[in-house]
């Protein structure tokens, strides 16, 4: 065996052994999450209110604040994320100021969550006065901008040239060309980019210990401190009870779940769109 074997040899080892550490990592998480999760799980933890210290409770008002602070997220960031990917893809290649706007989107999706939390602190809940369900869904909204707006611009740019040119060419405006024809083109890309950005802000925690904070009632009013699952996961883990302990992996288990059926779905989505259109 040459030299250049064995180093071929070494190298397929080592990585065979890198990603078998990784594997390895991974399954023992998951197989504690969803041991102690299991554990603690139960019809409680959807129709009980979260307990007071050493009580028996669920985690009905997390599960509901969670879920409205996420689609309130959504809502806000989806229109301006897929209106700022439609302008860089359009914008002229030699601009200056796309090229800036990139740059700060890129620096935004590696920011730290919590340095998001505590500029929605500084400039919403302290001039507010207050903690609310609003801050909290601001600074998740600010979380999902960056996917939302890479992943616009990349599948706008993936259209085609001759679609929009033959859109031109009927006379049509510049905006019909866009939203007629190239949002129905890039559809399925910019769908899955707001499933992944639902995805990523799903279970963060320190944006809302600034902003949404949370409740132990039940409560809707977005202009009040809500529950959510990813405060409470953090707080419940840290208590010496056993009964918060075991909801803590109880939904710490809801999210994972939450978030690999959302990788899913944005995963098969564009695979699903496109088998509908050759059947059609």
């Amino acid at each position: 065996m040459n030299l250049r074997k064995i180093k071929n040899f070494l190298f397929i080892g080592f990585c065979m052994g890198a990603s078998a550490l990784g594997l390895g990592v991974l399954a023992s998480i998951l197989y504690s999450l969803v041991s102690n999760g299991i554990a603690g799980m139960g019809w409680h933890v959807f129709t009980e209110l979260t307990p007071g210290p050493g009580s028996f409770g669920g985690l009905k008002n997390a599960i509901i604040g969670s879920l409205m602070l996420t689609a309130t997220g959504i809502v806000i960031a989806t229109p301006v994320g897929i209106l700022a990917g439609t302008w860089l893809s359009e914008a002229d290649k030699n601009s200056r100021i796309a090229d800036a706007l990139r740059f700060l989107n890129g620096m935004l999706m590696s920011a730290p969550s919590i340095l998001v939390g505590m500029f929605v602190y500084a400039t919403v809940v302290v001039t507010t006065g207050g903690y609310s369900g609003w801050a909290g869904a601001l600074a998740l909204a600010i979380l999902a901008l960056p996917t939302i707006i890479s992943a616009t611009e990349e599948m706008l740019r993936l259209v085609p040239p001759t679609l929009k040119e033959a859109g031109s060419g009927l006379g049509a405006p510049r905006w019909i060309v866009i939203t007629r024809l190239s949002y129905r083109a890039a559809g399925p890309g910019i769908i899955t980019g707001i499933l992944l950005s639902v995805a990523r802000i799903s279970g963060e925690t320190a944006p809302l210990l600034f902003t949404a904070l949370n409740s132990n009632f039940m409560t809707t009013d977005m202009g009040a401190p809500m529950a959510n699952l990813p405060v409470t996961i953090y707080q419940y883990a840290m208590s010496p009870f056993q009964s918060w302990n075991e909801l803590a992996w109880a939904g710490a288990l809801l999210i994972t779940t939450f978030i690999l059926v959302i990788n899913i779905l944005a995963k098969a989505l564009p695979a699903l769109i496109k088998a509908r259109k050759v059947r059609a």
